[in-house]
């Protein structure tokens, strides 16, 4: 009885350092990595000298997926230009893998606070019917590009 008490004792032994290991080396592979989204999948080219970018529009690490602000560089109303930016989210988040309805935070940032209602009109049920946190603010001294609307997501995906 002893004898095959120690036999299990050693097996068992045996086994905890190799599950061990092989439960490392699975948390090293399964490490979030930082992966950038490119339009079209396939990372723009630069010519000779050329700047790199100042910032890339769709980021992931992980399952986080961070997508820059998007604006509406064109005349228009605050509708249009609500309309314009979540089209352009919504597409970046496709490309990306996600989904609108796997946004998790929101940031809107206005022109004028005045067109906060009209904004809300057509961002509403846009992200299904559980819709993401959000913040909202009026940016002092406006858009970049005249757009009266710009918006930036955080996704999973």
């Amino acid at each position: 009885m002893n004898s095959q008490r120690r036999k299990m004792l050693k097996a068992a032994a045996a086994v905890v350092p190799a599950a061990a290991i092989s439960t490392e080396a699975s948390a090293a592979q399964q490490k979030p990595t930082k992966k950038v989204h490119y339009k079209g999948g396939k990372k723009p080219e630069r010519k000779p000298g050329e700047k790199p970018p100042l910032f890339n529009g769709a980021v992931s690490y992980g399952n986080l997926l961070f997508i820059a602000g998007k604006g509406a560089h064109f005349k228009g109303d605050i509708a249009a230009h609500t309309k314009h930016v979540l089209d352009e989210i919504e597409k970046e988040l496709v490309n990306a893998g996600s989904s609108m309805d796997k946004v998790l935070k929101c940031n809107v940032y206005l022109n004028d606070l005045k067109d906060y209602q009209a904004m809300n009109e057509v961002f509403r049920g846009r992200f299904g019917e559980e819709p993401p946190v959000r913040t909202t603010i009026a940016a002092a001294g406006g858009i970049p590009g005249d757009s009266l609307v710009e918006i930036d997501v955080i996704a999973y995906i």
